[in-house]
């Protein structure tokens, strides 16, 4: 088992819900991204999702792209993005970190550099939102011989005759998409999402973790508890970049994390 395995496994026995956090690597610049992502553990974060930067991102909407412009723009690369993960581990050999973003900067560097790079770092999975189940073959299935997840995202479109195929190599956690759009464009239903999480997880048996939407801590509460966990991203994002000291965008973060473990 893995760290994010053993994560789920403890907070199973706790009794709690899991609470993601997503930050975009260097944003606004690489020293204070990495002090906010030693921060995130002590803020009650159970996995941290680590944006890799890129320029054209299809998925995310104006507040993760304007994060992965000022990270660009900062002089962020994908071998910084890795260089913070090596830093973060020098304090924490626990907390799994689950890189996300696009193929085409690992496809530039080399699938199987990148992810022996990514296993020295210390990373535990990915979410490559531009490669679909049909191209498995990839980065996928190398990334499960190399012992790394693969976390695939499930949407409200993703109907019973295509949820075998997207779980098929699916491994760590389900990352159900809890809207039909980009992140941050509308809010998380908990009526809505709850029958959802439940026929993904009859279906693969892992964790269904649901992001996209979720911008307050009675938000993140209601998410979880229709789940397995919850991903908050743009609202911390959109803190970070208000210039407000790290200190208080962690506890903006302990309040989200709070509010997914009273669940």
């Amino acid at each position: 088992m893995g760290r994010i395995a053993d994560r789920f496994a403890k907070l199973d026995t706790e009794g709690r819900k899991a609470f993601v956090a997503y930050i975009m690597g260097g944003d606004p610049d690489y020293d204070r991204s990495l002090q906010l992502m030693k921060g995130l553990p002590g803020a009650g974060v159970d996995i941290v999702e680590l944006g890799m930067p890129f320029t054209d991102p299809m998925a995310d909407g104006p507040t993760i792209q304007l994060a992965g412009q000022r990270s660009l723009e900062g002089g962020q690369t994908l071998q910084k993005t890795l260089d913070m993960v090596r830093a973060f581990r020098e304090d924490d050999a626990e907390t799994p970190i689950v890189l996300m973003g696009y193929y085409n900067p690992i496809y530039s560097r080399g699938v199987e550099r990148f992810l022996d790079d990514a296993v020295e770092a210390g990373i535990d999975g990915l979410i490559v939102v531009d490669l679909p189940p049909e191209e498995d073959d990839e980065l996928c299935v190398p990334a499960g011989r190399k012992g790394v997840d693969f976390i695939r995202l499930a949407t409200p479109t993703t109907d019973d005759a295509r949820l075998p195929t997207v779980l098929k190599n699916t491994s760590g956690f389900v990352y159900y998409v809890s809207v039909t759009g980009i992140t941050g464009a509308a809010a998380a239903v908990a009526g809505d999402v709850g029958p959802e999480v439940k026929r993904i997880r009859d279906a693969g048996g892992l964790p269904v973790v649901v992001g996209f939407g979720i911008r307050t801590p009675e938000a993140a509460e209601q998410i979880a508890s229709v789940a397995d966990g919850c991903v908050v991203g743009s609202a911390i994002v959109a803190e970070n970049a208000s210039g407000r000291p790290v200190d208080e965008v962690l506890k903006f973060v302990q309040s989200l994390a709070d509010g997914a473990h009273r669940a």
